[in-house]
C-alpha cells in the first residue's frame, strides 16, 4: 500500500449531504427578498424587429423594472458578449458580429433574449411579459450545415464563420495522389444538448458600491472579468460567487446574457434579483455541442501504413459566436487529429457556419471528442476496406515507446505513451477469444452482435497555471482553489491529496472554492485540468509552508533552518526529541503572534500538458425486429498516469462513457427549416436511463506523465472522447456481414437501424 494511501479509493465527502438533500445550489442560496426574473425569448428562428412595446407590461401588478435593448443603450451598456475568433489562413480572424445581451434590430434564433421582467414573483413576471407586445417580420431561415442562404450577419457573407487551415496542403495531396491505396470517409457528428441536471441560474445584490453575482458556472474569474468589462468598472467593484453545482460539461463554463441582466436589474432596483432556467428555456438557450460534418482521407503504403491524413469539415457555430466556438473544430479539434499513430503528413480544414439556431461551444471533450470520433471511425472503415485486422491496423500504425517525446503532425508533443501494451490489456479484458461464442449465440436468438474498439488520446486544456491557499484556523485548516467543481468530487480529492503531504488529518480539511474575494486567482474548471493543475499548485504551496516553517522553527529552536527536515507528516529537528506536526506548529505561530504564517498562498504552473490515453471497446446486439441496439458489453483500459484516487477516476469515466453512449444511439437536438427546435423537452429528446448503461469495466495501466512531478495525467473528459467510435464501430461490425458497415452513422437510434436493416432486406 502506498503511504498514506495514496493511490487507494476514497469514498467522496461531499456525497453524504448531496445525497440527503443538503447540497446548496444557486437557487437555495438566493437571498429570501430577491425578486424574480424572467426572460422574454425569441418564438421565431429568423425575423426582424419593427418595434417593443412595454408600456402595458410595466403598469403590471408586483413589475418593478423591464429592460430591453434600448434600456441597456440609454445607460451606456452598449457591448456584447466576447468571443475568441480563430486565425484564417490569410492572417485575419474569424467573422466577429455583435452577440447582445438583448436582441437589437434581429432574432436569430428561437430563444433569444428580448427583454428582461423583473417582479415580486415569477408569475407575476410571466403574466407582465405576455402583456408585452413585439412587432417582428419573420425572415426565412438558415439552418443547413452549409454556407449560403439567408444572411444572419453583415459581418459574415453567405454565413461563413471562418475558414480554417493547419498543414502542408500540397504535401499531403502529394502524399495522397502517390499511396498505394486511398480511403475516403464521410463522418457526421450531430448536435447536441447538454441537459446538466441542474440547469443555468444566476442571482446578484449590489451593496457599498459593488455587485455580488452568485452563478453556477465553471468558475468565477472569468464571469468576473467579463462583468467588469461590460460594465466598464474595475473588477474589484464585483464579487462573484459559485455554489454547488449540478453539472457543467463545458456548457456552463460559457458567458451568458443572463449574468449581465441580472447584475445590471439587481443594482438599478436596489433590490437582490435571481433567475433561473427551467428544462425547456436551457434546451433552446445553453450552448449545444458537436454538430459538424467531416469527410476523411486515409492514405496508406503497402505496408498499410498511414502515409497522410486529411479532414475537411463544416462546423456549425449557430446563431452568435459563443465563448470558444471558433476554437473548438479547428485548433482544438487538432490537438489529437492524428491521434494515438505515427502519422507524418496532416491536413485539417474547416469551414465555420452561422445557422438560426442556438449557439454552440464546449460540451465534454471539447474538439477531442470529435477528432478521436472521425479518426477511428475512419480507421475502421479503412481497415474494412484493406480487408485487415482493424485492431491490427491500429497497432501497425501506432507511435512506438521509443519515439516519445513525440511531436504528431499537427504540432502537438506528447511526453509518454506505451499504446501497445494498452491494446493487449484490453484485448484480454474484452475476453475477445470469447466473441465467436458469444456471437453465434445471439445468431441462435435472431440478433446480430458485433464488438467496437476505439483507441484515444485526449490533449488536457486550459490554462496551466493554478493558485492555491492553505489558511490554518483555531478549528481546522481551509484549501482555497482555484478550480470550481461540477460534481466531480474536488473536495475530496483535493482534501485527500494535502493530507497525504501534510499528514493533516483528511477530516480537518475543508476544500473552498467559488469566491473571487477569497482567492486571488483561478481558472475554473475545463479540459480536464482541474486535478492535474490544482494539484500542483499544492505541491508548490506545501513547499512554501515547509520552507517558512522550517525557518521559524528554527528561530524557535535556535538550529539551521537547513538542518530541519519534513517527512510528509512531521518536522525533525537535530538535537531535539520535538517531532511536530503541520498543525503543532501552526499553533506555535499563532500562540507567537506570527499570524502571517497561518495563510500560505502559491502558484504553480505545469511544465507542459499530459495526454490521457486508452482503449474502449463495446460489444452490442441488435434486435433486427425492432432495430434496438443494447451494449451488453463495456470495457476500459485507460492510462491516466497515476490515479490520486482510483475510485473517483472510475466514476469519470463511467459518466463520460454514458455520455458518449447517450450521443451514439439516442441524443439528437433537431431544428426544423423554421428554425423551430424540435426536441425542447424530455418527451421528444431522449436521454439514457441506468438501463441503456451497460457495466462498464475499468482497468488501469499507469504510464506516468513526465510533464508533471506526480506523473499525472487528468481523467474528467476521457470517458467521452473514448466512448463514441466504440459503440458506432461496434454497430457497424454487426451489420458488417449484410454489407451495412459503411452506412452507420449517429444517432443510432431503433427506428434508423431497423430501417438500415429493412432497407438492405427488400
Amino acid at each position: 500500500m502506498e503511504k498514506f494511501g495514496r493511490g487507494q479509493p476514497v469514498s467522496r465527502v461531499e456525497d453524504s449531504r448531496f445525497l440527503t438533500g443538503a447540497g446548496r445550489y444557486i437557487d437555495d442560496m438566493a437571498p429570501a427578498d430577491a425578486l424574480f426574473a424572467y426572460v422574454l425569448r425569441s418564438t421565431v428562428g429568423h425575423g426582424r424587429i419593427n418595434g417593443i412595446d412595454t408600456s402595458a407590461a410595466a403598469e403590471s401588478p408586483g413589475v418593478h423594472l423591464i429592460v430591453t435593448a434600448s434600456d441597456l443603450t440609454e445607460a451606456g451598456l452598449t457591448g456584447g458578449i466576447g468571443a475568441t475568433k480563430v486565425r484564417q489562413p490569410d492572417g485575419t480572424r474569424g467573422a466577429d458580429p455583435k452577440r447582445p445581451m438583448l436582441a437589437e434590430g434581429k432574432v436569430r434564433h428561437v430563444g433569444e433574449a428580448i427583454a428582461l421582467v423583473v417582479a415580486d414573483s415569477l408569475i407575476a413576471a410571466k403574466d407582465a411579459a405576455e402583456l408585452i407586445e413585439l412587432d417582428i417580420d419573420e425572415l426565412p431561415a438558415h439552418v443547413a450545415l452549409a454556407t449560403g442562404g439567408e444572411e444572419l450577419h453583415d459581418e459574415a457573407p453567405q454565413n461563413r464563420a471562418f475558414t480554417y487551415g493547419l498543414g502542408d496542403k500540397d504535401a499531403v495531396e502529394a502524399a495522397i495522389a502517390g499511396a498505394a491505396r486511398v480511403v475516403r470517409f464521410d463522418v457526421p457528428d450531430h448536435r447536441i444538448i447538454v441537459n446538466s441536471m441542474e440547469p443555468r441560474g444566476v442571482w446578484a445584490e449590489a451593496a457599498d458600491g459593488r455587485i455580488h453575482v452568485c452563478v453556477n458556472g465553471q468558475g468565477v474569474w472569468g464571469p468576473k472579468g467579463d462583468l467588469a468589462k461590460w460594465f466598464g468598472r474595475d473588477p474589484e467593484q464585483f464579487r462573484v460567487t459559485t455554489p454547488d453545482v449540478g453539472g457543467g460539461f463545458g456548457m456552463k463554463g460559457s458567458p451568458y446574457p443572463e449574468m449581465f441582466l441580472v447584475a445590471f436589474a439587481a443594482e438599478k432596483v436596489g433590490r437582490p434579483v435571481r433567475w433561473m432556467s427551467d428544462r425547456t428555456e436551457a434546451m433552446l438557450t445553453d450552448n449545444g455541442g458537436r454538430d459538424l460534418t467531416s469527410t476523411s482521407t486515409l492514405a496508406f503504403d503497402e505496408n498499410n501504413r498511414i502515409v497522410a491524413y486529411k479532414v475537411e469539415s463544416v462546423s456549425n457555430i449557430g446563431a452568435y459566436n459563443s465563448n470558444y466556438a471558433q476554437m473548438i473544430q479547428t485548433e482544438l479539434f487538432s490537438k489529437v487529429m492524428p491521434g494515438t499513430y505515427d502519422i507524418p503528413l496532416a491536413r485539417l480544414e474547416v469551414t465555420g457556419v452561422y445557422t438560426n439556431t442556438a449557439p454552440v461551444d464546449a460540451y465534454r471533450g471539447a474538439g477531442r471528442p470529435e477528432a478521436i470520433y472521425v479518426l477511428e471511425r475512419s480507421m475502421d472503415n479503412a481497415a474494412r476496406e484493406l480487408g485487415v485486422d482493424p485492431w491490427e491496423l491500429r497497432r501497425t500504425n501506432f507511435i512506438r515507446p521509443d519515439q516519445f517525446p513525440y511531436t504528431s503532425a499537427t504540432g502537438t508533443t506528447y511526453d509518454v505513451g506505451e499504446f501497445s501494451r494498452l491494446l493487449d490489456r484490453a484485448r484480454e479484458e474484452a475476453d475477445l477469444a470469447g466473441l465467436d461464442q458469444r456471437r453465434s449465440a445471439s445468431e441462435a436468438r435472431g440478433r446480430l452482435r458485433g464488438v467496437g474498439l476505439s483507441y484515444y488520446i485526449e490533449s488536457i486544456l486550459g490554462d496551466p497555471s493554478e493558485t492555491s491557499t492553505v489558511v490554518f484556523g483555531e478549528d481546522g485548516v481551509e484549501i482555497r482553489v482555484g478550480t470550481q467543481s461540477n460534481g466531480q468530487g474536488h473536495e475530496t480529492v483535493y482534501a485527500r491529496f494535502l493530507a497525504d503531504h501534510t499528514g493533516i488529518p483528511m477530516e480537518r480539511i475543508r476544500v473552498v472554492q467559488g469566491d473571487s474575494d477569497l482567492i486571488p486567482t483561478g481558472g475554473g474548471t475545463g479540459g480536464s485540468r482541474s486535478v492535474t493543475v490544482q494539484n500542483n499548485a499544492t505541491l508548490v504551496t506545501v513547499d512554501k509552508m515547509v520552507r517558512e516553517f522550517s525557518a521559524f522553527l528554527a528561530e524557535e529552536e535556535g538550529v539551521d533552518a537547513g538542518e530541519i527536515t519534513f517527512d510528509d507528516e512531521r518536522f525533525r529537528i537535530p538535537g531535539s526529541n520535538l517531532t511536530p506536526t503541520m498543525l503543532d506548529v501552526a499553533d506555535m505561530a499563532r500562540a507567537r503572534g506570527r499570524e502571517e504564517l497561518l495563510t500560505q498562498t502559491a502558484v504553480g504552473k505545469l511544465e507542459a500538458r499530459s495526454f490521457p490515453n486508452g482503449a474502449h471497446v463495446a460489444e452490442v446486439e441488435i434486435d433486427p425486429e425492432t432495430g434496438v441496439v443494447t451494449v451488453e458489453r463495456y470495457t476500459v483500459v485507460d492510462d491516466f498516469g497515476n490515479l490520486i484516487n482510483p475510485m473517483l477516476a472510475e466514476g469519470q469515466v463511467h459518466g463520460g462513457v454514458a455520455q458518449g453512449l447517450g450521443q451514439v444511439l439516442m441524443e439528437h437536438g433537431v431544428y426544423d427549416e423554421t428554425g423551430q427546435l424540435l426536441t425542447a423537452t424530455f418527451m421528444d429528446y431522449a436521454m439514457p436511463r441506468s438501463d441503456d448503461m451497460p457495466w462498464v469495466a475499468f482497468h488501469s495501466v499507469p504510464v506516468p506523465s513526465v510533464y508533471n512531478v506526480m506523473g499525472m495525467k487528468g481523467c474528467g473528459e476521457a470517458g467521452t472522447v473514448g466512448a463514441m467510435a466504440a459503440v458506432a464501430n461496434a454497430v457497424a461490425d454487426a451489420v458488417a456481414a449484410r454489407g451495412l458497415a459503411g452506412k452507420v452513422a449517429m444517432p443510432l437510434t431503433p427506428l434508423r437501424v431497423w430501417s438500415l436493416l429493412n432497407e438492405a432486406a427488400a
